[in-house]
Order: structure tokens, then C-alpha cells, then sequence
């Protein structure tokens, strides 16, 4: 994945760490003697910063799985690696002791896994791309003008329309979808012919979209790899506890909001072999355990919906492609020139509801993608920090 400047969408990362960090100058450095005290609040803060976070997130009931919620969610993931680093980074000596070098090297190891997450996402918000190009021609062919629609218009518009249904079902059966999507059904009542020239160029090597863009492996699976990174994670014990000074829980905490977080990206972006079934275990005594626990159980419930379960991604904008189109495509199959006032009116209302969704498309789609890219580094630094830590300190005993 290629370097990029990172601008954050909803949460600066001025405030980033503020709980941990004031805590730790004001208290470590003012009484000398308080210093495991001072540790303790701070591994205090951070639960409770974590448990603020995703209740903000929880709470925004309507937005869940929108672009400006995933934007959030990817927001709220790095400020919690951040402070999770400073956390390390006050404790260097204990990080290479057993048993909180293991837990430090297995969150490591998570990591790398979530990175092929990443790189499979920002290919899926490159099909999403592409889906716009093709909405765009609908949009372009309808566009509301002083003349009524004629015969060319509409025909162009089915066209973009049986085109989008096309590549949707192409890439999903590609990911390892079971079963056509709701735009791809809709294409048998367009008149399209899927074996023309048209269908031919996009599925052909040289046309088809997803042979030149996709990173990851036409093996890799988004499902075996969640379950990778989920493999494992338990909440730690009383004598891991103890014996870390209490590290092993902030460590347990990130392993959980990793998980979440790469599990919400699979579900909410077209992937390759899509998979949504993994135990999220996490112990309701953990304060942010009920906001992450609510959220997972609520995109669950939601990706079992009829609608949604041909769907090649849970994003909100997805679905709503999916209705607008097919509302579209009902309304046009049936028209009849020249359009009566009533028919001219919904098909109207039908294009400024695709309309709507392009807009936040181009609004939001390529700010998510440089959040994935930052997602991406910021693991990519983390990990060679991790390594770094365990090693100088190896190096000097």
C-alpha cells in the first residue's frame, strides 16, 4: 500500500492521548513516589477513553456502516493504537519479559494480518469507484433538462444501468459470494444481452476490472484471515495480570478493537470471500465490552436482513445503490413515450435519489481510503517499534 498524507476526518490528533499523557506527566513526574499509581490510572484512563469511544460510536444509532461512520471508526481505531503506544513506550522494560513479550509479540503478529485486511478493502473501495463511473453515466443520461425524455435517453440509461448489474455480480461471484445480487436479477428484465460485447469486455482479462487492481491473492480469504487474527484472543487471567503489571489488559483491549475493527471493514466493503461469522469474546466487566458488543451483535442482525444478505457489502451507500437502482430500473423499464406528468415526476425523484448517493461517493470515498492507507502505517510503525523495543532491550541484558 503507497505512502500518503493522512488528514484526519472528525477527531484531531492533537487530543490524541491527552487522558494518558496528562495523567503520566502531571502525576509521574510531580511525586516521584506515586509511580505505580500513576500507571495504574493511567491503564485506567485508557479503558475507560476506549469505552467513550466506541459508546459515541454506538450511539449514532442511524450512521452505523455509513462512509461518515466508517470514517469514525477508523478515526476512533488509531487514536486508541496511539495511546496504546504511549502505554508501551512508558513501560519499555516490561514489554521483553515473559509473559507480556508473547502477548506484545501474538497483538504483533495480528497486525500483519490486519495489513492484507487493509490492502483487500482499499481494492474494495476501488470497485466502489468503479460502481460510481457507471451511476454516473445513469445520472448523465437522465439528467433533468427543459425537454422531456426521449427514447435515446432512456435506452443509454438501461444500458448504464445493465452494465452496473453486470460488474456488481462479476465481482461478487469473484469474492466468493453464494448466490446474484439484487442488481445483478434485475439485469434478466432489462432486455441486456450479458453475452454481448459489452459483457465480453468486462469480464474479458483485458477489461475486467479486478485483474489489474486487486492486490491481494485470488486465493486469500477475508473470512479465513478474520478468523487468523481472532484465533486466540482471550481475556487475561488473574496471574498474567499480576505478573505484567497490569499490561496485559490495555494489550487484550487492542486485540479486541483490532479484531472489531477489521471485522466491521469486511463486512461493510466488498471483499474477497467475505465472512462474518467469528467469536468475539470479550467479558461484559471490560467497560467498552457493551458499546463494542452492541455494535457487533447490531451488524450481525442487520447483515441476516433478506435485503441484505445477496448484498456485496453491508455499506449503507451500498444498499442504497442497490434500492435506487432497482427502483430506477423498474421505473424506466416500464415508460412509455412521451412520459405522463405523474411518470416524469418519479422518474425525477428516482434520479435525485442516485444522485444523492454519487454525492457522498465523491465526498467520502477517497478521505475512508487515505484513513485505510493511515490504518495501514500506523500498524506498519507499531510493529516495527514492538520489534524494536524487545530487541534493544534483549540487546542490553
Amino acid at each position: 500500500m503507497p505512502a500518503t498524507d493522512y488528514q484526519g476526518s472528525s477527531t484531531p490528533f492533537a487530543s490524541i492521548g491527552r487522558s494518558i499523557l496528562s495523567i503520566r506527566r502531571d502525576q509521574v513526574h510531580s511525586v516521584d513516589g506515586n509511580h505505580d499509581s500513576a500507571a495504574e490510572q493511567e491503564l485506567e484512563a485508557f479503558q475507560r477513553h476506549v469505552a467513550d469511544i466506541f459508546q459515541d460510536l454506538a450511539s449514532a444509532s442511524d450512521e452505523v456502516l455509513s462512509l461518515p461512520w466508517m470514517r469514525r471508526l477508523l478515526d476512533s481505531f488509531l487514536i486508541c493504537l496511539e495511546e496504546f503506544r504511549v502505554i508501551l513506550f512508558n513501560s519499555k522494560a516490561a514489554v521483553s519479559r515473559p509473559p507480556l513479550d508473547r502477548l506484545i509479540s501474538d497483538f504483533i503478529d495480528r497486525g500483519v494480518k490486519a495489513l492484507d485486511v487493509c490492502n483487500a478493502i482499499r481494492d474494495g473501495i476501488e470497485q466502489i469507484r468503479h460502481w460510481q463511473k457507471h451511476l454516473e453515466i445513469v445520472l448523465f443520461a437522465l439528467d433533468p433538462a427543459p425537454r422531456a425524455l426521449g427514447e435515446g435517453q432512456i435506452r443509454r440509461a438501461k444500458k448504464a444501468l445493465a452494465d452496473l448489474s453486470v460488474v456488481m455480480l462479476d465481482e461478487k461471484d469473484g469474492a466468493g459470494g453464494s448466490g446474484g445480487s439484487i442488481l445483478a436479477q434485475r439485469n434478466r428484465s432489462f432486455g441486456h444481452n450479458s453475452h454481448g460485447k459489452e459483457s465480453l469486455h468486462c469480464r474479458s482479462g483485458g477489461g475486467h476490472f479486478r485483474s489489474h487492481s486487486w492486490s491481494v491473492s485470488r486465493t486469500w480469504s477475508a473470512a479465513k484471515q478474520l478468523q487468523a487474527i481472532c484465533s486466540n484472543i482471550s481475556a487475561p487471567r488473574g496471574n498474567e495480570i499480576a505478573s505484567t503489571n497490569g499490561l496485559a489488559i490495555p494489550v487484550f483491549t487492542m486485540n479486541s478493537v483490532l479484531l472489531f475493527v477489521m471485522w466491521t471493514l469486511v463486512a461493510a466493503i466488498p471483499c474477497q470471500d467475505r465472512g462474518l461469522l467469528i467469536h468475539l469474546s470479550v467479558p461484559r466487566s471490560f467497560c467498552w465490552a457493551a458499546p463494542i458488543l452492541s455494535l457487533h451483535e447490531r451488524i450481525l442482525d442487520e447483515s441476516k436482513k433478506k435485503e441484505r444478505k445477496n448484498s456485496s457489502g453491508m455499506l449503507k451507500e451500498i444498499h442504497q445503490i442497490e434500492k435506487s437502482t432497482r427502483h430506477l430500473g423498474e421505473l424506466i423499464d416500464s415508460v412509455h413515450l412521451p412520459l405522463s406528468e405523474e411518470r416524469d415526476t418519479e422518474v425525477k425523484q428516482g434520479v435525485q435519489e442516485l444522485a444523492q448517493v454519487c454525492n457522498v461517493l465523491k465526498d467520502e470515498l477517497e478521505p475512508l481510503e487515505r484513513q485505510v492507507r493511515e490504518v495501514f502505517h500506523r500498524i506498519v510503525r507499531c510493529r516495527t517499534e514492538g520489534i524494536d523495543v524487545q530487541g534493544r532491550t534483549h540487546g542490553s541484558e
